[in-house]
């Protein structure tokens, strides 16, 4: 189950993409959901594990109390979860179906902030899938940090939107009994 807001925007890019297995970046236009853009947020993707912000929504900003644009994504993750989202944010692009990170925004001196965050891919001008259309959920008042910054964000849960795994599981190989993966 997830919050209106991420159902309403992974419908809109469902929408979008009509027939194709991907929208085009050309074809989302943001008044189209102008309500949740404070929230939205727009990746590139300049190499494997590298998902640079090219947009950033007023509140996205104000939560890390700094500008994002160009940064790279798994800069805000715990380093233990960057190779977790790397590999559901990689699955996504080859198998085009949104994906859901519930997350805990953590900051200094205040309880834990839960968070869904959506991940949409897109294709853009080259036609790969090279663009994530974003959109971070708070599940509660963001007054819980108290004006303090996000310190950084750890994965509590991915999931893809439609509610099955967000990467495949991991298989054992054997050759004459033996394991070699």
């Amino acid at each position: 189950m997830v919050h209106p807001n991420t159902e309403r925007l992974t419908e809109y890019w469902r929408a979008r993409r009509g027939e194709s297995p991907l929208p085009r970046r050309a074809d989302i236009d943001p008044m189209a959901f102008h309500q949740l853009l404070p929230q939205t947020f727009v990746l590139g993707r300049s190499d494997q594990g590298l998902y640079p912000f090219r947009l950033v929504g007023g509140m996205i900003a104000d939560l890390c109390q700094s500008d994002l644009r160009a940064r790279c994504l798994l800069e805000l993750w715990r380093p233990n979860d960057r190779w977790q989202l790397k590999s559901a944010l990689e699955f996504a692009r080859r198998r085009p179906e949104p994906l859901v990170v519930h997350a805990d925004v953590l900051a200094d001196g205040v309880q834990p902030l839960s968070m869904e965050i959506l991940f949409a891919p897109m294709t853009g001008p080259s036609g790969e899938a090279d663009r994530f259309l974003g959109h971070m959920q708070p599940l509660a008042p963001l007054s819980r940090l108290m004006g303090r910054p996000a310190r950084t964000l750890a994965i509590a849960a991915i999931a893809r939107s439609d509610g099955g795994d967000a990467a495949p599981s991991l298989k054992l190989a054997a050759v004459d009994g033996r394991r070699i993966a």
